[in-house]
């Protein structure tokens, strides 16, 4: 099970957190880092993506960690103003904000993708507040102009409203022109992010909200941010990933305390692919930074 805990982000967009195992047992207000004591994991998701997506990962870790993901803005249960800010510096500012409302830090940071952008310039930003990073296929190098058009297209070609959810998953999973070959773990990646309308099945994000976000990262290198990384950190990608082993390898070099794992037959969604796989490469990370 996991509880939802309410998080005010920047320019007081409401968050969804939620929280994966047992509640603390030592204080009435989870907010206020009742366990004290039992270190802790905030996992940022992707672009598209939403907190129970990392559930498997979350619960493995809760027996551990004080285990908690945050639907970013614009994402799942959190608020989508119309207007809001979807720069880096709002997804940052509303993952510190998650952090020092929720008593987390200082905490190990885990994101995928984009989540995974907003996790290093966290803590480049604030190294008080993270110990430990996870960098799951992201790359740090700037994607450029034609790779917004790209995605403009491909939100475009979505056959939306899909009838069913067996359709959704059939579309990503399968019929979906960026599929190479038919991948179930795709489709149930986005069926998760599809609810119910009156005239079928729509996602909960606003493909515009999305491609904004989007536009405010894809354009530009992010090596600096990487370079102030003072935290040991894991870059993880899958094989057949968007972040390519070269590029991955430079990054490590980059990061003060990189460290490198691959993940064998999984594409970009690591942890969706190959979940115990993915936990495999990443426990032995965590349990070093829990020995030292």
């Amino acid at each position: 099970m996991a509880r939802r805990i309410d998080v005010t982000g920047a320019d007081g967009v409401r968050l969804a957190a939620w929280e994966f195992g047992d509640p603390p047992k030592d204080g009435p207000d989870p907010a206020e880092g009742a366990a004290r004591n039992t270190p802790s994991v905030l996992l940022l998701h992707g672009l598209m993506g939403r907190a129970s997506h990392w559930a498997s990962t979350a619960r493995r870790l809760s027996a551990r960690y004080r285990a908690v993901a945050l639907d970013q803005r614009g994402h799942g249960r959190s608020d989508k103003p119309p207007q809001a800010s979807f720069t880096r510096d709002a997804y940052v500012d509303d993952a510190e904000a998650a952090l020092e409302q929720l008593g987390l830090g200082p905490t190990v940071l885990i994101g995928h993708a984009m989540g995974a952008l907003t996790a290093w310039q966290l803590a480049a930003k604030r190294p008080d507040l993270v110990r430990g990073l996870v960098i799951c296929d992201m790359r740090a190098s700037a994607l450029g102009a034609a790779s917004q058009r790209v995605w403009a297209e491909w939100f475009k070609a979505w056959p939306v409203p899909f009838a069913t959810l067996a359709d959704v998953r059939k579309w990503f999973g399968e019929d979906d022109p960026w599929v190479e070959r038919p991948n179930p773990a795709r489709g149930e990646f986005y069926a998760e992010v599809m609810a119910e309308s009156p005239d079928g099945w729509r996602p909960v994000f606003d493909p515009d909200q999305m491609l904004r976000s989007r536009e405010t990262w894809v354009y530009d290198a992010h090596w600096e941010e990487l370079a102030q990384v003072r935290c040991p950190a894991l870059v993880v990608r899958g094989l057949d990933g968007e972040l390519g082993r070269a590029e991955a390898q430079e990054m490590v070099r980059v990061l003060p305390h990189g460290q490198y794992a691959e993940v064998a037959d999984a594409g970009h969604l690591v942890h969706y692919d190959q979940p115990e796989t993915w936990l495999a490469a990443i426990e032995p990370f965590l349990d070093a930074l829990s020995e030292s």
